[in-house]
């Protein structure tokens, strides 16, 4: 188990240097941009888009945290389909540790932006309910950490043992070898497309969080 702990921190620890690399090469926006810095720029406006249809313009300052997140959540999805690699998000520790940064951000946040008046976020609809509504909305508060690590965690772990075991299938099935390299594209790309859609899960629901924060009471 301590091995296998270890190679999820240096593998960790390669999704940040590949997003970090990959930001430097973008370099600064520029007139005529590159394929490469056109890719990126299309990330940044998705990233930028999400953030102010949940948060309006004033969430934009938070553009850089969910551009972050969604880099280092991708790219360690996309390293657990390396031959010999342990995606660092099929870890409990990993998502669990992302999961209690976006907690404590945005219920910081909240407190900075509301101070004390924060705590209304979790009274309901009518002062004469938030007895009944303040202990739900802390145990709701409280879930969310738990919940976005275990919804990774398993999407990932799961989809990881789901692909050795269908290429292990394929492989060994000789009836079938003519059709393994059609089955096995079919199979990395179902992959693919899960690292994805989990990065994606992951990005929306810390900006959904970090919304109801912010949000002014009104709103």
């Amino acid at each position: 188990m301590e091995g296998l702990s270890v190679s999820h921190v240096y593998t960790g620890l390669l999704a940040m240097a590949i997003s970090v690399v990959l930001v430097l090469l973008a370099g600064k926006p520029s007139i005529r941009p590159t394929k490469f810095q056109a890719l990126w720029e299309g990330y940044i406006r998705f990233v930028r888009g999400m953030v102010i249809e949940n948060m309006g313009h004033e969430g934009l300052r938070y553009v850089p945290l969910i551009s972050a997140i969604g880099l280092f959540v991708f790219f360690s999805n996309l390293l657990g389909m390396v031959p010999g690699l342990e995606a660092p998000t099929a870890n409990v520790n990993t998502n669990l540790a992302l999961a209690l940064i976006v907690f404590l951000f945005y219920n910081i946040e909240g407190f900075r932006l509301h101070g004390v008046g924060y705590l209304k976020h979790f009274m309901g609809p009518s002062p004469y309910l938030a007895p009944v509504f303040f202990p739900i909305e802390v145990i709701s508060h409280l879930a969310r950490p738990i919940t976005l690590t275990l919804r990774l965690f398993a999407n990932m772990k799961g989809g990881a043992m789901i692909l050795a075991v269908l290429v292990g299938l394929v492989v060994q099935n000789y009836l079938i070898m003519a059709l393994s390299p059609i089955a096995l594209l079919f199979i990395i790309a179902i992959k693919f497309l899960a690292v994805f859609i989990q990065a994606y899960i992951f990005m929306i629901l810390s900006t959904v969080y970090l919304a109801g924060a912010v949000a002014h009471e009104e709103h």
